[in-house]
């Protein structure tokens, strides 16, 4: 599993229970947070590559393919890799983002704001500007022990891949993934999201597109059995 941006592997917490008695699942760190280390530059194809490198490592440890779950940036993450790696047999993407999630203005509104030391003002614009939560959801979230400090990431992070994805071009990413894919998107989303998801559809050769009733970007803390449901089903059938 690939996480999105502002978090760490720990955010599958909700996941685990109802995913562990289903599935072998291995969740990684990308780069700049947790246990994974980071690089003196960035780009979004080293953090495909990183994907890739760790999706072959484990293909070779269970001598076969590996289905990859990834979330928002993670699952740009996980598109790139798959058009890299034979060692990706299956895809599930949920919400990944595009040129249009981000603009200037924003980015550089975010740069000022960890420039002056404020990432907690950072990641409440990420989550009410982009993410698409409401500002009482924020306030409740701050309350809740997610078992890591997001700050220092939101530090390292928030920007470069704001960069990157104003920058990124979805479909040519796509281009190259002849791999099953579930797409996922909520109901209650972002725009971006499902104007991306749609593009992705119409460029990918084997793409199934699935909608999360009632769910917005964050169906992973809100109905974690509904996103299990789903990966279950698309991955069984396709064995």
């Amino acid at each position: 599993m690939v996480h999105g941006g502002m978090c760490s592997s720990a955010r599958w917490s909700p996941l685990w229970p109802v995913l562990g008695s289903r599935f072998r699942v291995t969740a990684m760190d990308r780069r700049g947070r947790g246990l994974s280390g980071d690089g003196t530059s960035y780009t979004l194809a080293a953090e495909c590559a990183d994907v890739a490198a760790l999706a072959e490592n484990l293909s070779m440890q269970q001598g076969a393919p590996i289905d990859v779950f990834g979330h928002s940036y993670g699952a740009l993450c996980a598109l790139g890799a798959a058009a890299q790696s034979p060692s990706v047999r299956r895809l599930v993407l949920y919400e990944p983002p595009g040129t249009t999630t981000v603009s200037a203005e924003w980015i550089g509104r975010m740069r000022d704001m960890i420039d002056q030391g404020q990432p907690g003002r950072a990641m409440f614009s990420f989550l009410v500007d982009v993410v698409g939560m409401r500002p009482g959801e924020v306030e409740l979230l701050r309350d809740r022990d997610v078992g890591y400090d997001p700050m220092p990431i939101v530090e390292r992070t928030l920007v470069r891949e704001a960069e990157a994805l104003a920058a990124v071009d979805v479909s040519a990413l796509a281009a190259d993934v002849v791999q099953p894919v579930l797409l996922l998107r909520g109901s209650e989303g972002p725009p971006w999201a499902a104007d991306v998801t749609m593009s992705l559809a119409g460029t990918l050769s084997a793409a199934t597109v699935a909608t999360l009733q009632y769910q917005g970007h964050e169906a992973v803390d809100s109905a974690p059995e509904l996103i299990a449901e789903y990966l279950d089903r698309f991955l069984s059938r396709q064995r």
